[in-house]
């Protein structure tokens, strides 16, 4: 019990999961700072307008260079924000490789595995026990489908009549003769007789 409580769990979290989290985090941060920058923006512009009106141009000017610099970043901001999802991207597809890779490693050991449990001899021995025992079958279905010759038929017929005679009982033939009766008494019981019989 004590190994049990001592023993440190195994982190399923890989390098390459920590630095995709981290760069997924950097990326983030850039987005707020461009939201950020969006909106000083947008109020400076706002501002040198009002500038203007007010017949302040020099500032105006001041304000409108600073918006240009400030653009420029958001451009650069764009392009790291590019380049962190595609590094994001080429980590996440490179996960995917070495899954596949692993698998192909596991399944090539379990191939040679299966090869060495199994030699071509091997095979060669079940293929041709499984071809005599097809051939077999054949012959067997050959014989079955008609082509027995005419005495091997008669001989298959006798002992199906053998068997079919083995403990069936047939009832005595009477002795006495059976009294005859009318033609219209006859045809007049049929139907009733009939309805009994089904009755029954």
């Amino acid at each position: 019990m004590g190994n049990l409580f001592g023993k440190k769990k195994q982190s399923r979290v890989t390098e390459q999961d920590k630095a995709i989290l981290q760069l997924k985090q950097q990326r983030d941060k850039l987005r707020q700072y461009q939201k950020k920058i969006n909106l000083q923006l947008e109020k400076e512009r706002l501002l040198a307008k009002t500038l203007l009106k007010d017949g302040k141009k020099e500032k105006a000017l001041l304000l409108l260079k600073k918006k240009r610099y400030q653009d420029q970043l958001l451009d650069k901001t764009e392009n790291q924000i590019s380049n962190l999802e595609r590094l994001v991207q080429d980590l996440e597809f490179a996960q995917i490789e070495k899954k596949v890779i692993d698998g192909l490693k596991v399944g090539n050991e379990c191939l040679k595995k299966m090869h060495q449990v199994m030699s071509i001899e091997d095979v060669e021995r079940i293929l041709d026990e499984t071809q005599e025992a097809v051939e077999y079958q054949r012959q067997i279905d050959d014989m079955l489908a008609g082509s027995l010759s005419q005495e091997d038929q008669e001989a298959v017929l006798a002992e199906l009549e053998a068997i079919t005679q083995e403990g069936v009982e047939l009832p005595d033939v009477p002795a006495h003769e059976l009294p005859e009766v009318e033609e219209k008494e006859a045809a007049r019981d049929r139907p009733r007789k009939k309805a009994e019989l089904l009755a029954a």
